[in-house]
């Protein structure tokens, strides 16, 4: 590990440690939504890209506070490598999301960490434990209905990542200028009191050679699981929440927290959903705000 990442890392997990410093969709809606404490069985997240001004570690932040697991899976890109080489950024919030995780692998929470090619340099720590958290090349869990899935971040069946790490590299720049552009127009329309819209999510759907992109990547992950003999695949990589047959295997991704602020969760009985855990805390903003007076109610309460 480099010593420029690897010094406040070690300072982050040290401070924690020690105490310092079928398929569905959960939405708003749904009752478990307006609780204090959502519980499930297994939650997914990656590509949080701690060290980069476009992760939304509040969110994160109040997603796990939420949110009680018997395993979590971080399913790579947690911590930005890429971006940290670049230029050095690591805010408060960042250490508490470090902080959060640590404190649930303490508390018996079994935390899972499969690193990805942001966070690469922890692929160098695989079968070990940071602070009760296992870092591990991939892996295959059970869930509660008998099924297989395969845990991957998915870079490696990324043609340009394998083929063209420099292509990769320019899409990443390009990829944070679209992010810049996204804090100032979402900045703008929180003034005007409109909601969260993510502009690389809206481009990566509209244009087709993203869209081609996606549906190739997820074509390789679902044929590597196919040989693999399990029944679907959890990963992320790619930005893009989703869960679908592919070709016969059981795709899912669980998204991020730098657009899309969603997660991959097992519920008791292995059903498995996707939380878009921006719309939960809208629909949460929703329910513990007043609800406005009609005109006639409002002249009432207001006298004579």
């Amino acid at each position: 590990m480099h010593r420029w990442i690897q010094a406040p890392l070690l300072r982050a997990l040290s401070s924690a440690t020690t105490g310092q410093g079928g398929t569905t969709r959960l939405t708003p809606h749904d009752d478990t939504a307006a609780n204090d404490v959502i519980r499930v069985r297994t939650a997914w997240i990656s590509d949080v890209h701690l060290g980069t001004p476009g992760c939304q570690a509040d969110a994160l932040l109040d997603f796990l506070r939420r949110v009680e697991c018997d395993t979590l899976f971080l399913v790579g890109d947690i911590i930005d490598g890429w971006q940290l080489r670049r230029s050095w950024y690591w805010p408060q919030a960042h250490n508490d999301v470090v902080q959060k995780l640590l404190r649930k692998a303490r508390k018996g929470t079994r935390v899972i960490y499969v690193p990805g090619n942001h966070d690469e340099f922890a692929r160098k720590f695989l079968e070990h434990s940071f602070g009760g958290i296992e870092v591990a090349e991939e892996w295959v869990h059970t869930t509660a209905d008998g099924r297989k899935l395969w845990v991957t971040h998915g870079d490696l069946y990324d043609g340009v990542i394998q083929c063209a790490r420099w292509l990769a590299l320019l899409g990443d720049s390009l990829y944070e200028f679209t992010l810049k552009l996204n804090r100032h127009l979402n900045s703008w329309r929180a003034r005007a009191g409109l909601p969260y819209w993510s502009l690389s999510k809206y481009l990566k759907l509209k244009v087709k050679r993203a869209v081609s992109y996606v549906a190739d990547f997820e074509a390789a992950l679902a044929r590597e699981a196919r040989k693999r003999g399990v029944d679907g695949l959890v990963c992320g990589h790619i930005h893009h929440a989703e869960m679908r047959e592919v070709e016969g295997i059981l795709y899912c991704n669980d998204g991020d927290w730098v657009e899309s602020l969603t997660a991959l969760v097992e519920h008791a009985d292995g059903t498995l959903a996707i939380v878009e855990w921006g719309e939960v805390m809208a629909g949460r903003a929703k329910l513990t705000s007043p609800e406005p007076l009609s005109a006639p109610a409002a002249a009432a309460q207001s006298g004579p």
